[in-house]
This record gives structure tokens, C-alpha cells and sequence, in this order.
């Protein structure tokens, strides 16, 4: 099997993934990827696609991580992983699409508008 590469994004966060057969190491800019992502629910957001296809042992992936906070990586890289086990085998679309894997998540942070203090918040109304 050659080298499959896919991309994912969320927020403003960039995830470029090379996946190949292997013996289950996660990469993340020449991290581990425990070590990158230290809290335990962001590991199992990272390996969510993986273990509903049953392959943590079966694929070695190295990542690009780019942009965003550290949960925005953790999604960008759940989202480019599904999107690259379905190049390499079409038929677990369905199960990773249930998950809900491929969906962009379209929510970005609003522009600070100018006369205001962010985005929404106003500035204290005097009448008088």
C-alpha cells in the first residue's frame, strides 16, 4: 500500500495527514501524539475513527498540525483521518459518516465589528 494523504479543517486549525500500513504510531510534528495531545479526551477525539473501523494497530500516521487551539487540532485531525481511511477503503464510509467524522463543524470565531469592545458586546448605554 502506498502513502494516502487527506486534509481536515476546524476553526482556523489545519490538519494534513499521510497515512500507511504499519503498527498503529501516531506522528504529530514529530511528537507522539500522546505527547502533543497530553488530556486524555482529546487522544480518544484523535483516535475516535480508527477505533469504530477497528484498525489502532493496523495503520502508521504522521501529521501536519497547523493553526487553532489545541481542541481545534484534536477535530481537524479526527476529520482528516476519517476522510483518508475512506480512500483507502470506500466501504466504511457509511459507518464513519454515522459518527458524524466527515462533517465540517462551519463554526469560525465572528469579526470584531469597530466601535464595539468584541464582536456582539456593546459598550455601556448612557442616556444621560
Amino acid at each position: 500500500m502506498e502513502v494516502v494523504n487527506s486534509i481536515g479543517r476546524r476553526k482556523t486549525a489545519v490538519a494534513r495527514v499521510y497515512i500507511r500500513e504499519g503498527k498503529g504510531n501516531i506522528v504529530i510534528n514529530k511528537r507522539d501524539y500522546k505527547a502533543y495531545f497530553p488530556v486524555p479526551q482529546l487522544q480518544y477525539v484523535v483516535t475516535q475513527p480508527l477505533a469504530t473501523l477497528n484498525a489502532l494497530e493496523k495503520y502508521d500516521i504522521k501529521v501536519n498540525l497547523d493553526g487553532g487551539g489545541i481542541k481545534g487540532q484534536a477535530e481537524a485531525l479526527r476529520m482528516a483521518i476519517a476522510r483518508a481511511l475512506i480512500k483507502i477503503n470506500a466501504e466504511d464510509r457509511s459507518s464513519l459518516k454515522k459518527n458524524g467524522f466527515l462533517t465540517r463543524d462551519p463554526r469560525e470565531v465572528e469579526r470584531k465589528k469597530p466601535g464595539r469592545p468584541k464582536a456582539r458586546k456593546r459598550f455601556q448605554f448612557s442616556k444621560r
